[in-house]
């Protein structure tokens, strides 16, 4: 809805704001117009009403025109022809309201008068109109700000809960459990690898605290939270466990929402590996699209089709498809796929540094 139609407040002061542009057209009929006192107390407040919800219809051709986007030929050629269009359908209906107003003998040579001053009233409506132009991409600056406000808002909750998560293991309930139970498991038949596992374990849960305070992290943070996850999987499945990496050096430096990668390489552990009596391979690969500014990530992995598939509790894939969409908005992209054997997650966020992220 428009921002100032969607409040009477707002209305009441864009209403407001139109008193020293009346003012200012009384001024110009009566000093330079030659039309009376009389008429013009009655024909310019019809008119500026009118012509203050005809300004109103800048905000589409605004919102249609982004001026981050829009070259100034295509700004200026867009809002003049808009401007000439309603400063002509303004003149038609002052005329149209001073043939109604020449019913009254008072108000005879109306219509005389409004033709008269019509270039006068073309041009200030061509003023008010652009006037107005200015005031909706303020508006749209300010939506665009509460927006992004919003969205950051939202991210810190969301990379709150994913500590919590990673530390409840509530993105995978049964990892803390596998986990523990294979340290128990190991105890009596070698203790080398539980004293490993336990290592590797409690290296994991300690990269994940603070991580609630952040909303990114550098790709290389990120991924050595993900080889400490990876070396307690690794203990379990022991060469069961394959996992390759493509990553360009140069995208280590870009950051990432915290816990991005985990739950798509658990998911893959959980729902691939796992159910693959010989094994299994995971890939991930980091690229950045310089085209499009973009950091482009794959998760895959191999999995037994013919395995029915499990119940979910939720928080795996939806938890990072929600987190991006949080975070970035329309500029990211999700997409999950089954090809064959093979299911694979790509992931396509902004390529942000620190300083700008």
């Amino acid at each position: 809805m428009h921002p100032i139609l969607s409040q009477f407040r707002r209305l009441g002061l864009y209403l407001l704001a139109w008193v020293p542009f009346a003012g200012l057209l009384f001024y110009l009929f009566t000093a330079f117009g030659g039309m009376t006192r009389y008429e013009a107390e009655v024909l310019v407040p019809i008119l500026c009403l009118i012509y203050a919800f005809d300004c109103l219809t800048a905000w589409y051709t605004c919102k249609t025109t982004p001026i981050e986007t829009s070259g100034f030929l295509r700004l200026l050629s867009t809002h003049l022809l808009a401007a000439g269009i309603m400063s002509s359908l303004w003149v038609l209906i002052a005329r149209g309201v001073a043939r109604l107003m020449a019913y009254s003998p008072s108000f005879s040579h109306a219509p005389e008068h409004v033709s008269h001053n019509a270039s006068l009233l073309f041009g200030t409506g061509v003023m008010l109109y652009l006037l107005s132009v200015g005031l909706h991409y303020v508006l749209l600056a300010l939506q665009q700000s509460q927006a992004a406000e919003q969205r950051l808002s939202a991210a810190k909750v969301l990379a709150r809960d994913a500590e919590l998560r990673a530390l409840k293991t509530q993105i995978n309930p049964h990892f803390l459990f596998n986990s523990l139970h294979s340290i128990s498991a190991l105890t009596s038949i070698d203790a080398g690898r539980a004293r490993d596992m336990c290592v590797a374990l409690a290296d994991f849960l300690r990269l994940t605290l603070g991580m609630g305070e952040k909303t990114v992290i550098p790709l290389e943070e990120e991924l050595a939270l993900l080889r400490k996850y990876l070396a307690v999987e690794k203990i379990r499945f022991g060469t069961r466990l394959l996992m390759e990496e493509d990553i360009e050096p140069e995208t280590l430096v870009f950051t990432v929402p915290p816990l991005l990668l985990q739950p798509l390489i658990e998911n893959a552990v959980t729902h691939g590996i796992a159910n693959l009596p010989q094994g299994g391979w995971i890939k991930l690969a980091v690229h950045r699209n310089g085209s499009e500014g973009s950091l482009n990530i794959t998760v895959a992995n191999n999995f037994d089709p013919e395995m029915p598939p499990r119940r979910r509790s939720g928080v795996g894939l939806v938890n990072v498809r929600q987190r991006m969409d949080a975070r970035y908005g329309n500029r990211a992209h999700f997409e999950a796929r089954k090809i064959d054997d093979r299911f694979e997650v790509q992931l396509g966020i902004p390529a942000e540094t620190v300083v700008n992220a």
